[in-house]
């Protein structure tokens, strides 16, 4: 009798064991919820030449940001696959290889094909997908409206109850625009599995896209509890309260809630997941206004500077040049800024020159130059989605670009952008800078 995993498709183990754990391993990973290495390893235990089981503890350790790990388990179940593997296996292992390697654009390529064969291949069809997939990362400006084709070209192909699914293809739709759709299918998903920490976090990304800070910062209250502090996402969702403290004006809310959960001190999250929070919650306090407590900068830039020393990662070299200009650190950024130039000239930073030019933006806006920083930002400011992330990660590029105009005397174009902020989503900042206009 063959082995299904949980979507049907066929697995090369004899041991009932080694797919049941496989199973549960896989759906923790996709939760992004503890315990999923000790699952998979007991898959491995119960059936050693498991290629799949290998497969699945590599993408962990990616996730991770694990490395020399990741490539040692896909290389072992590369080998697997071969002497005991189905064509379905051997292309899934395939496409692991090649994300784990940094071959990304070969990765996406792949895993699309791939796709087309085996639409219900979820673990191969969650790497295009998130704030981090290829998609995102791909350098492309439309990667959001290609994540929602990708979810409804395969959307027949998953049960209406699949909490997996359902989740990622609500926070596509969310993201690309369509709010009120997006959240209610990741609220089904959530509702389908709350021990889901993408879940959480995707619905947290349709409240703030709905302008429903506070709703998130309940959401997050009560769920947040539950989650172990060993999680990849529990500083990261912690920061989403945060911001929407912040966005109201309580600073002592956010404060502690950085100070709990998201500096590096506390957290447990992936290097780009804390240099990023640090990064882009400390900007918005202090051009919001609020004074930054004593250290919380140098502590962030200290942490990020051996994590992101070579330019090379757009989402993240845009965030390290905040922190180093935020620090004074103007050498830091113009070394980046060079290394960057050298990589586009080389053909390999699909980004494009977007993130040069945030890099030089950050460094005018934290010299006070904001006629320059606006200068910088406006050509580009359609291109800001290249750089990967998601919407609410994004957006405080947009609220440099629109602050360089308030304070740079260009208030007519702040107006239209302010303007088009509030017609996207209310939020109680944008009301007050709008104020600030009027008077």
């Amino acid at each position: 009798m063959a082995r299904l995993d949980r979507r049907g498709l066929p697995l090369s183990t004899t041991s009932d064991r080694a797919a049941e754990r496989y199973r549960e391993g896989v759906d923790l990973l996709l939760s992004a919820w503890a315990g999923a290495a000790e699952v998979l390893g007991k898959a491995i235990a119960a059936d050693p030449g498991f290629a799949l089981a290998h497969a699945a503890r590599a993408r962990l350790h990616a996730v991770r940001a694990e490395p020399a790990q990741a490539r040692a388990s896909i290389a072992r179940a590369a080998e697997l696959v071969r002497e005991r593997g189905t064509e379905r296996e051997g292309s899934h292992v395939e496409t692991l290889s090649l994300a784990i390697n940094g071959q990304s654009r070969r990765a996406l390529d792949h895993a699309l094909a791939h796709l087309d064969s085996w639409p219900r291949d979820a673990l191969i069809l969650s790497l295009p997908l998130g704030a981090f997939g290829l998609y995102a990362f791909s350098g492309m400006a439309d990667h959001d409206q290609a994540r929602v084709d990708l979810c409804e070209r395969h959307a027949p192909h998953y049960a209406a109850d699949d909490w997996w699914f359902l989740t990622y293809r609500g926070w596509s739709h969310a993201e690309n625009g369509a709010v009120g759709q997006g959240r209610a299918l990741v609220q089904r998903g959530f509702d389908l599995r709350k021990e889901n920490a993408n879940a959480a976090h995707a619905l947290s990304h349709a409240m703030h896209e709905a302008g429903a800070g506070e709703e998130a910062e309940r959401l997050i209250a009560e769920w947040l509890p539950s989650y172990d502090r060993s999680g990849t996402l529990h500083g990261h969702i912690a920061w989403h309260a945060a911001l929407a403290a912040l966005d109201r004006g309580d600073t002592e809310r956010a404060l502690g809630l950085y100070g709990q959960h998201v500096r590096p001190a506390v957290s447990a999250g992936l290097p780009i997941n804390v240099v990023t929070d640090t990064a882009s919650f400390l900007w918005r306090m202090q051009a919001y206004g609020h004074a930054v407590p004593e250290g919380l900068w140098q502590e962030a830039a200290a942490y990020a500077k051996p994590a992101f020393a070579q330019a090379g990662l757009a989402f993240a070299d845009a965030h390290m040049a905040i922190l180093e200009a935020a620090t004074g650190d103007r050498d830091a950024v113009e070394r980046r800024v060079a290394a960057l130039m050298g990589l586009i000239e080389a053909g390999s930073y699909a980004a494009g020159p977007v993130v040069p030019a945030i890099c030089r933006a950050a460094l005018a806006f934290a010299d006070g130059d904001y006629a320059g920083c606006a200068r910088i930002l406006e050509p580009v400011a359609a291109e800001v989605a290249r750089i990967g992330g998601s919407g609410a990660q994004r957006e405080m590029l947009e609220e440099m670009l629109l602050l360089a105009q308030l304070r740079g005397g260009e208030a007519a174009k702040a107006r239209t952008l302010l303007d088009r902020r509030l017609h996207r989503r209310p939020s109680p900042r944008d009301t007050r800078w709008l104020g600030l206009l009027a008077a």
